[in-house]
């Protein structure tokens, strides 16, 4: 069986609104996915915000269960880990650093292939070695500094902001976010998993 975990901070607005609608495209396609959502700080038994709820039974989608924090199992569970944010991502492989090839921001995975992701690379790249080069007290080259930056300013943002405590047309753009970017990688994931 093929396993998502999806991930967020508290798992009550964005993992659960993501997860719902995952298991909604992968049901309708046929595809054979388990999904489930969890938190990189939360507590177990949380319900999902009232917002969230809402949302989702507007687009007539069943509620997740309850918040479940993420747990050693819940990494060694999944095939593929999903994050709304760059930060979660960096939580989870903090933690987990042999979870490495099967994390990635929810935005990242989606742009798999995308030309794009040949500049993130650079960037990252450009990144780490400046962070060596700090720390012996050196620099990049002017040029290097120049190439960075401008790769900064063309990659695009692979955070989905956090609707909690906003009103419900914050969640609502939230789900729509989701939504487009889980259209774009539901075809990705049955390809991804049969290549495993």
């Amino acid at each position: 069986m093929n396993r998502v975990l999806i991930v967020c901070t508290g798992n009550t607005c964005r993992s659960p609104m993501a997860e719902a609608m995952l298991k909604d495209l992968a049901e309708r396609s046929g595809k054979p996915i388990e999904i489930r959502s969890a938190g990189v700080a939360t507590a177990n038994g949380l319900p999902i915000s009232s917002h969230a709820a809402v949302t989702l039974r507007k687009r007539n989608l069943a509620l997740p269960g309850a918040s479940t924090m993420l747990s050693a199992d819940e990494v060694v569970w999944a095939n593929l880990i999903l994050t709304m944010t760059a930060g979660h991502k960096r939580a989870i492989l903090q933690r987990f650093p042999e979870a490495l090839s099967k994390t990635f921001t929810l935005k990242e995975y989606a742009l798999r292939g995308d030309p794009v992701m040949d500049d993130v690379a650079e960037a990252e790249q450009l990144y780490s070695e400046w962070q060596v080069r700090q720390a012996l007290g050196q620099n990049l080259s002017t040029e290097q500094r120049a190439r960075l930056f401008e790769l900064q300013r063309n990659i695009p943002d692979f955070d989905i902001a956090d609707p909690f405590g906003g009103p419900l047309t914050l969640y609502e753009q939230c789900a729509d976010e989701i939504e487009d970017i889980l259209l774009t990688l539901v075809d990705k994931l049955d390809s991804d998993f049969k290549d495993r």
